[in-house]
């Protein structure tokens, strides 16, 4: 499957002359296409509504375009999932740079935790976390330290000077 991008799908029932007005519902959807969110959305509008794409159309499909894509960010997802034993709920959280890298995340990370398959995990919400006080995990806390450094201490020296063949080896401690 390809990478996946967040796309917001709008539908509704079709109008009769009972309802000539009926109400349009609004899913956020992460999906590699159009055509993949188009039945995502069916799949979840038959399960909540009763809907189905026989009896409905879709109003509007619209790719949605991350606002900050080259800032880090802290994501908080909340999901349902299938497994061998039965439907779990679950919250986890992901450091990326986008919405759609962070369910990329999830996806990966749960195939590989749970062996949980796309078609088995619905995502219910995906919020950005703002303030670090509002992250849960330690594994994301450790990363909000002040002054965090990731130090490289093997690393040689290059100097102008420098020979290609030297009679000592060079010390790569500082």
């Amino acid at each position: 499957m390809g990478r996946l991008q967040e796309y917001e799908v709008i539908g509704r029932h079709l109008p009769t002359e009972a309802n000539p007005a009926p109400a349009m519902y609004r899913m956020t959807i992460f999906a590699p296409n159009t055509t993949v969110a188009k039945s995502r959305f069916w799949y979840f509008l038959r399960g909540l509504r009763k809907v189905k794409k026989a009896t409905g159309e879709i109003v509007s499909v619209k790719k949605i375009a991350e606002k900050h894509p080259h800032k880090v960010k802290n994501f908080g997802l909340w999901i349902r999932y299938d497994s061998r034993s039965g439907t779990h709920n679950m919250y986890k959280e992901y450091r990326e740079m986008s919405r759609t890298d962070a369910v990329d995340a999830l996806y990966s990370d749960m195939a590989a935790r749970h062996r949980a398959r796309f078609r088995s995990i619905h995502i219910l919400r995906v919020v950005e976390i703002s303030k670090g006080e509002d992250v849960k995990r330690p594994y994301i806390k450790q990363l909000l330290t002040k002054g965090l450094s990731f130090p490289l201490p093997h690393r040689i020296t290059k100097t102008a000077t420098s020979k290609i063949f030297s009679a000592n080896r060079p010390s790569t401690f500082a």
